[in-house]
């Protein structure tokens, strides 16, 4: 956008949304999209979301790594037992007489530290670790979609203000023609239906004006609602920040800019890498365990037996005989896991090459689109001045000065629209890249 629209923009639309604010009781906030962007990421609801799930994927990692620690327990048990009888032997006289145990009490402390679980500690570790950086991935791949979504629904209550502005101004003229009808009909010098002509077009702008007051309330509502601001704020926006770039890449470049930059395809990369480890993890349950053993005993049967001080240390062997059986289906469900993920990365990078190409068709488009108008824009000028002047020279019907007058209204929302649609699409292609946030 030049200077001349700016300076435009600003001495029209400022002051309407002032008068709109003064009318509704509603707090004026001036925001600048870069202002609207820090907000939106501070208060951004998705954002917020995707930091716990960073903080789950952290601790599920700092869990698989807390499994090479030694796993240590202690326990104290009493029992009363009802009518046990204990015999006791000894090898050179004969057996003593039975006694009955009513209570027992017995503790214990145990400590065992894993020597070697078929690496399943190890690639659990690994594979946590990768969906930890993928978690972390995840949610700057959410932030660029917030920034766009924050720019997109900028630019749309902008879009919506300027449409209110155009449209009003346009009414204000109505109006003001309607009145100096009335007059021009009250004193005979104007035909009935003309009359109606004029007002019956006054309605379709007071119409097309609560159109567009009814799109920038709710504009407002959802530009609110993103940055965490009260519902009664009235943003001025400023359309200056509505940059177009100095140089744009080639589709080709965007397509491999977002192959090595987009955050969603770093996370499935690591995700892969995670899924590979889970397989290895998998096929751990083939080995048996080995672990370092160690602890104590003691134990009280009262009037026959006293234990203390009763301390172990050895190595313990495990093995599952239904591994041979369950770890082949665990097996398959990890590598059927790696199948979805590399489906998944062919779907995405098809997904990069189509919105990247209508990205890019939409920004030259936008750009043609924008030449064009400037032009429509020119013409329905022209032609309205030339129409009012045969009009008021008797030369043309009020239908084909009241069509002038639309087309030229026309022409010049669409101009706004397109300038600001076209800014949109060259964002989008930056976030379809990877570079909005760059």
């Amino acid at each position: 956008m030049n200077n001349k629209h700016r300076v435009f923009f600003s001495l029209i639309l400022l002051p309407l949304l002032l008068a709109m604010t003064s009318i509704f009781g509603q707090q004026n906030k001036p925001l600048t999209l870069g202002e609207a962007v820090e907000l939106s990421i501070k208060n951004s609801k998705q954002l917020q979301l995707s930091k716990a799930r960073v903080a789950e994927a952290v601790a599920v990692a700092k869990q698989a790594t807390q499994a090479r620690l030694p796993d240590a327990s202690i326990g104290v048990n009493f029992l009363q037992l009802s009518n046990a009888t204990v015999h006791s032997y000894n090898k050179d006289s004969a057996a003593a007489a039975p006694l009955n145990i009513n209570q027992t009490i017995y503790g214990s402390a145990n400590i065992s530290y894993p020597i070697f679980t078929g690496f399943k500690i190890k690639f659990g570790i690994e594979s946590a670790k990768y969906l930890e950086k993928a978690s972390l991935l995840d949610a700057d791949n959410d932030k660029e979609a917030v920034i766009l979504n924050t720019i997109s629904a900028y630019v749309n209550l902008y879009k919506a203000s300027i449409a209110a502005q155009l449209v009003n101004q346009n009414l204000v003229e109505s109006r003001k023609r309607d009145t100096d009808f009335s007059n021009l009909e009250r004193n005979g010098l104007l035909a009935r239906n003309d009359l109606l002509k004029a007002q019956l077009q006054t309605s379709q702008f007071e119409l097309g004006l609560l159109d567009a007051e009814n799109d920038i309330q709710l504009a407002q509502v959802n530009m609110n609602l993103m940055l965490g601001l009260p519902e009664a704020t009235q943003l001025i926006l400023d359309s200056s920040s509505f940059k177009q770039p100095a140089e744009v890449k080639t589709i080709e470049e965007y397509e491999q800019i977002a192959v090595q930059n987009r955050y969603d395809m770093k996370a499935l990369d690591n995700r892969k890498k995670a899924a590979e480890a889970g397989v290895k993890s998998a096929k751990a349950d083939y080995y048996p365990s080995v672990a370092l053993t160690g602890g104590y005993l003691a134990a009280d049967l009262p009037k026959f037996m006293s234990i203390t001080n009763a301390l172990n240390v050895g190595v313990g062997v495990k093995y599952s005989l239904s591994s041979l059986w369950k770890t082949n289906a665990k097996v398959e469900q990890a590598k059927a896991k790696e199948q979805q993920l590399l489906a998944t990365e062919a779907m995405l990078l098809d997904d990069i090459h189509f919105s990247i190409n209508k990205a890019y068709a939409d920004y030259y488009s936008g750009l043609k689109k924008i030449d064009v108008l400037k032009k429509e824009v020119e013409q329905s000028t022209e032609n309205y001045r030339i129409s009012k002047n045969k009009y008021d020279n008797s030369l043309l019907t009020l239908t084909d000065l009241l069509d002038a007058d639309v087309a030229q209204l026309r022409a010049r929302l669409n101009l706004v629209l397109a300038r600001a649609d076209v800014y949109v699409s060259y964002q989008t292609l930056l976030q379809k890249a990877g570079l909005v946030n760059q």
